[in-house]
């Protein structure tokens, strides 16, 4: 057997060049893990049937001593990233039975590396919400207390990999849904820059928020998946091209800034208490910690609340039954339009569209969304003052709590978006964030993970990745 919970990207990299073991080999102990573990997690809506297939075509290579550091790695895709020829649904009822025509950019770029895709894992419904508890198909479990949440939206993606189930995932990032549960299942969760990675092939929830980034066990893991995806593509208008990232040295120590008025109701003490032991680990690796004000930080969630309903109702308009996926059949058009959409969204997608074409309608537009887009630029105008100021990272707790109950907070969504309150503030601004296992705490007989969070510059995920990994040494 392979120790699947110590193995990383680059450990099993090694391990398949040696030829300690094959890819068809690694596929098999994931994909018995994945028979053991998965009827209890519900981590995956779906495992492909041509896994081994996969992992023969990898171990080829091998042999003919071609590919990467990706070559032969088992991961786990988020339902909401196409894959050619497979299911793929978003969790909602509404895809029931829709096939992917073509190859979402960051997958075709993981084929060119070899990697092998073990299937397609949970998410809340169409990537909205915060505990997976929106799927369609049943809540993710979490793998270090079964009787709570794994996060969201990235759920599935997350407990895969925390559950050895899948050595490393891709998820997708509008408002924490990579961040928020890497923190809940002790994982490392990178929200790159907005433009950094394409979004082609990812269904779109907010599209001036939503990024595609990894969940990996390591922050070297999540650097390798990264430089894997990055890049421009000339089917998605928002990426970025290389000139924008810096090639400025690393600074050789690294100043740390602190809103800590932002850090005060609501927050669990025990969050708190080792969000302070991290600020002194840090400290260890040389770090300057400084307090900084951002003024407006405490709009982030409102704001983000109002822009990303708003951009849901615009994107979700096209599943109406007629070009995508299932259908109710009604006496006429508007009543197939009605029956399929009332019957087949989930509450929470139904919620968020009613919500963002309220904020768009006449009369509520300026009071409204066009005050959110003024706060947010506002928002990201305080990043760059803090950022221009000699400040190379901003830290927070990644969530405000450990993993909640299942069906703790269903009934009281505000409660739900609470959970969102330090993530949002990266999609909101575009800046890159990174969420870092800082520990765990206690809750009766289980340990609950807790994760750091960092914000850096645009385009400075290398600062992130510096940082991170000078943090897990300590």
């Amino acid at each position: 057997m392979i120790d699947l919970k110590t193995l990383t990207i680059r450990k099993a990299h090694e391990h398949l060049k040696k030829g300690d073991f094959s890819a068809r080999e690694l596929a098999e102990n994931y994909l018995a893990e994945i028979e053991k573990k998965n009827p209890e997690l519900n981590a995956y809506l779906e495992v492909f049937g041509d896994v081994l297939e996969q992992a023969g075509a990898a171990d080829e290579k091998i042999k003919n001593g071609g590919g990467g550091v990706l070559l032969g790695i088992p991961f786990a895709t988020k339902d909401n990233i196409l894959i050619k020829g497979r299911r793929a649904g978003a969790a909602s009822k509404i895809l029931e039975g829709y096939v992917a025509t073509y190859d979402a950019t960051v997958i075709k770029k993981l084929k060119e590396a070899g990697a092998i895709f073990l299937g397609r894992a949970n998410m809340d419904e169409f990537a909205m919400g915060s505990s997976t508890e929106n799927s369609s198909y049943g809540v993710t479990k979490n793998p270090h207390d079964e009787t709570r949440v794994a996060g969201g939206s990235s759920g599935g993606s997350a407990a895969a990999v925390a559950a050895d189930l899948a050595l490393a995932a891709l998820g997708s990032d509008t408002g924490g849904s990579i961040r928020q549960p890497a923190s809940f299942c002790g994982l490392v969760g990178l929200k790159p820059t907005y433009g950094a990675v394409s979004r082609f092939g990812l269904m779109a929830m907010g599209s001036s928020l939503d990024q595609i980034g990894p969940l990996a066990k390591t922050v070297g893991d999540a650097e390798i998946i990264f430089n894997a995806i990055r890049g421009q593509d000339s089917m998605d208008s928002t990426t970025i091209s290389e000139k924008t990232y810096s090639v400025e040295n690393l600074p050789k120590k690294f100043v740390i800034g602190v809103p800590r008025d932002f850090l005060g109701e609501g927050v669990d003490k025990k969050v708190l208490e080792n969000f302070e032991a991290g600020l002194k680990k840090l400290q260890q690796t040389g770090a300057e910690i400084r307090d900084i004000e951002l003024p407006n930080i405490k709009y982030s969630l409102p704001v983000y609340y109002i822009i990303m309903p708003a951009e849901i109702s615009s994107n979700l308009a096209r599943f109406d039954g007629v070009k995508f996926g299932a259908k109710i059949s009604g006496a006429n058009l508007l009543e197939d339009y009605m029956k399929t959409r009332g019957q087949l969204f989930g509450k929470e997608a139904c919620r968020r569209i009613i919500i963002g074409t309220y904020v768009l309608s006449a009369g509520y537009y300026d009071a409204y969304y066009n005050r959110a887009v003024a706060v947010r630029k506002l928002i990201a105008d305080d990043f760059k003052k803090v950022f221009a100021s000699g400040v190379h990272a901003i830290a927070t707790p990644t969530t405000p709590s450990p993993a909640f109950k299942i069906g703790e907070k269903t009934s009281d969504p505000l409660q739900m978006y609470l959970a969102d309150i330090f993530t949002v503030t990266a999609n909101i601004t575009g800046l890159p964030a990174i969420s870092i296992p800082s520990g765990f705490a206690a809750s009766v007989d289980k340990q609950l993970p807790l994760g750091f969070q960092l914000q850096a510059p645009r385009a400075r995920e290398d600062i992130l990745f510096e940082i991170g990994k000078k943090f897990e040494k300590i």
